[in-house]
Order: C-alpha cells, then sequence, then structure tokens
C-alpha cells in the first residue's frame, strides 16, 4: 500500500482493512494545525480513517416570526333576557345598592316615600321602601332598619314599640329572651309564628342617643313609621292587631306616647286602616313581664280578650 509500511499493511490485512483504507493527502487548499504535544498521538490514530467529506455548515436558523397582531377585545355585551330576568329586573330596579347613604335610581321608590306611596305597595316594595327609609331622624343616625317577620298571611300581626339593640343585631323584631316569651304566649293561645302571626316593630330603626344608647323614640319618629306599620296589617289581612307596650298601642290609637298603658288596655279598640276596620288589643311588653312576673295574669288575660276578638270578627 502506497504511504504504509509492510509490517503495517500486513495488520491492516489481518484485520480486514487492507483494500478499504487509504491513507490520502490532504486538500491543499486546508492547512493542518500546528502540532501540539498531544498531536501527535491523535495524528496517528486519524492517519488511519478515511477523509470525510467537509461538513456542510449547519443551516441557519430561521428569523422568528412575530406573532399576528391580537385583535383589540370586542366591546362586553349584556347577556340577552331569558324568560325569567323581566321579572327579576323589575324587582331589581327598585332595590337600593349596597351602601344605602348612596344616590339610587330616581325611577325607583323614594327613601322619603309619602303615606299615600306606602298604602299602595306591595310586600317587596315595602321592604325596599323601609330598608331605603330617611322619614325620621332615627334612621337619618344610619342605624339598619330590622323589617318585620312571620305569616305574610296572618291572622294577628304584633306590633312591639322601638326596635331594641338585640333586634339590631339579630335583624329580627322581638328577639332573644323577650321573643322567647312572647313565641311561649302565642303557643299557650294557639298561634305562632311562620304559621298565622306576623311579628314586627312600629319603629324599624333603633333610637339612639349621641353616645350610642337607647333613648324613647319622638312622637314625629312614631308618625314617620306608622303607615308601615298600617300597610303590614293590610297586607296581611289581619284582622287583630296585638300591640307590646306604650309606645306602639299609643300611636296607633292616636294617645299621647307617655300615658300609660293602663288607658289602653283591658279592652278591644276598633282600628280604622287599610281602607277596613280590624281589633286592636293593647297588652304588655314581654321585656317589662321578664322584669315583673306578676304582670303575666294581665298578658294572659289580653290574649284571651284578643282570641276572642278574632273569633267574633270570623
Amino acid at each position: 500500500m502506497n504511504g504504509v509500511s509492510e509490517r503495517d499493511a500486513i495488520f491492516l490485512n489481518e484485520m480486514g482493512l487492507g483494500p478499504l483504507w487509504q491513507l490520502r493527502t490532504a486538500p491543499p487548499r486546508e492547512a493542518l494545525p500546528e502540532p501540539t504535544p498531544l498531536q501527535p498521538v491523535a495524528q496517528s490514530a486519524s492517519a488511519l480513517a478515511p477523509v470525510a467529506e467537509p461538513a456542510a455548515a449547519p443551516p441557519a436558523p430561521p428569523a422568528p416570526v412575530a406573532p399576528p397582531p391580537r385583535p383589540a377585545p370586542a366591546e362586553p355585551r349584556p347577556p340577552g333576557p331569558t324568560p325569567l330576568q323581566p321579572v327579576a329586573q323589575s324587582v331589581s330596579a327598585l332595590a337600593p345598592p349596597a351602601d344605602h347613604d348612596s344616590a339610587w335610581d330616581d325611577a325607583a321608590l323614594p327613601s322619603d316615600a309619602t303615606p299615600e306611596e306606602i298604602a299602595a305597595m306591595d310586600w317587596d316594595q315595602l321592604t325596599i321602601a323601609i330598608a331605603a327609609c330617611r322619614r325620621c331622624s332615627a334612621c337619618r343616625e344610619g342605624r339598619a332598619p330590622v323589617p318585620g317577620t312571620g305569616a305574610k298571611q296572618a291572622r294577628w300581626v304584633v306590633a312591639a314599640g322601638a326596635t331594641t339593640a338585640a333586634d339590631e343585631k339579630a335583624r329580627v323584631p322581638l328577639a332573644g329572651d323577650p321573643g322567647k316569651l312572647l313565641d311561649n304566649m302565642l303557643a299557650a293561645v294557639g298561634m305562632g309564628r311562620e304559621r298565622d302571626v306576623y311579628v314586627t316593630n312600629l319603629i324599624k330603626c333603633r333610637p339612639t342617643t349621641a353616645s350610642g344608647g337607647e333613648r324613647a323614640p319622638t312622637p314625629q319618629e312614631a308618625a314617620a313609621c306608622r303607615p308601615y306599620l298600617e300597610r303590614e296589617v293590610a297586607l296581611t289581612g289581619a284582622e287583630t292587631v296585638l300591640t307590646l307596650g306604650q309606645i306602639a298601642a299609643n300611636t296607633l290609637l292616636g294617645r299621647p306616647l307617655p300615658e300609660p298603658l293602663a288607658g289602653a288596655r283591658g279592652g278591644s279598640h276598633a282600628l280604622e286602616t287599610g281602607g277596613r276596620t280590624v281589633n286592636l288589643v293593647a297588652t304588655l311588653h314581654p321585656g317589662e313581664l321578664l322584669r315583673r312576673g306578676a304582670d303575666k295574669a294581665l298578658a294572659w288575660a289580653d290574649l284571651c280578650r284578643a282570641r276572642n276578638a278574632r273569633a267574633r270578627s270570623g
């Protein structure tokens, strides 16, 4: 073999590589690098390797393609109404915002609704009007009004005087121990909340002093809230109103608020409200009965009187 010693040729022939491997001279256009101390060994080995064709240069990476421009977001469109939306919208149009002090739709019920407007309201409208009410100084002090609870179609409306701190916290009228006693009193004559009695306060907001303590309501506050109570009586269709304490009784009967309850209790009164006549029976407030247990006998007589008045009207 040309350029291979005889000894190497014999070795390569024994390995089966003789005819295939020949030493070729490097192309004249490529100069070999200067040998380094480690290169002679590498050269001796590379001298036996076939000369590979120079590798083609790797293709250049493709130029980055800019992403197509994103289309401008379309203007949000409100979803189309469903069959139930018109009714929901008609009610929500009357609802005040979460912050009752902020302005709301002028087309909705005014926060200072007149007695004539209140007398024409349905339950939803009445609830919203009470929540947004600014008819008296008690609600203008920022107190949260407490709506009535119980049967919307009722035989009795039980009306206490002013909202208490316990009522305000529980968001129901006659809360706490006075409410438990009231439930026992009603059960004793076969009545009950959520079944045939609607319970409410005459004054929906808790009257407070400058320091936040409770105070007696003023005649102006009682007069401002009276149309709400009269509308509740009309909407329930109740034939009997049982008042608890002197504030509710004196307000509905047109008496001065400080007048003692003894002048109102002990009989059944005719109350003209909502274009009809209902029975009014005045009794002691359950909170008073908890302080003076001996007066429970008087309250029992009043309950029996209210039950008999209902029976006569039926």
